[in-house]
């Protein structure tokens, strides 16, 4: 096929893709030009490129307007809310601790620290604690292992080790048990004094 019926074929692809009074001038300044065969194949490569790109750039455009409306249509992710604890059914334990925090003072690093949480199951039923959960790994936990009848008493003791510590020190325990709430966070507080040597945690 000669240059010249490649070019019409390809003006007319341009004037279907691009703003077709631009094409218009741009046509009547290449013709002017035209005058050898170099710049005929010059001018074909040219617009080739011209047509692909402004076809292109529709496309993309396109594909861009789509992907647009498609996110619009997508809903939007919503927070998790936590749900709050169902009470069970029928006659319950319930924990009545003679205190939930303690206060050991000011401590030397290394001396002992132990405290025993006293309480009484002022509910309907035996209280059974499953599991009590300290904060941290110097702190160990010892609680009452059999069901406490109604009226009855028991007691989560923790052994909180002051080696490695200093300063300011806010240690929680957490009781799991069969009442409602299933939780019940204890607290106790430590000013530790540190060895003298390298500064300790």
């Amino acid at each position: 096929m000669k240059p010249e019926i490649r070019l019409r074929n390809y003006w007319k692809m341009l004037m279907s893709c691009w703003n077709k009074s631009a094409a218009k001038k741009l046509k009547i300044g290449i013709e002017k030009n035209m005058k050898t065969q170099i710049v005929r194949s010059l001018v074909f490569t040219a617009l080739v490129a011209l047509t692909l790109g402004a076809c292109n750039s529709k496309d993309a455009e396109k594909k861009i307007a789509a992907a647009e409306e498609q996110l619009q249509k997508s809903p939007a992710p919503t927070a998790t809310v936590p749900q709050p604890e169902a009470k069970p059914e029928g006659p319950l334990p319930a924990f009545q601790f003679e205190t939930t925090k303690h206060d050991f003072g000011t401590l030397k690093e290394g001396d002992p620290a132990e405290f025993t949480y006293k309480f009484t199951n002022n509910g309907a039923a035996p209280l059974v604690i499953s599991s009590v959960k300290p904060s941290c790994g110097c702190t160990v936990p010892e609680y009452s292992q059999q069901p406490i009848a109604v009226g009855g008493s028991g007691f989560v003791k923790v052994k909180f080790d002051t080696n490695g510590k200093s300063n300011v020190q806010n240690k929680t325990v957490t009781v799991i048990a069969n009442t409602y709430p299933k939780e019940i966070t204890l607290n106790f507080t430590a000013v530790i004094v540190p060895k003298a040597g390298p500064s300790a945690k």
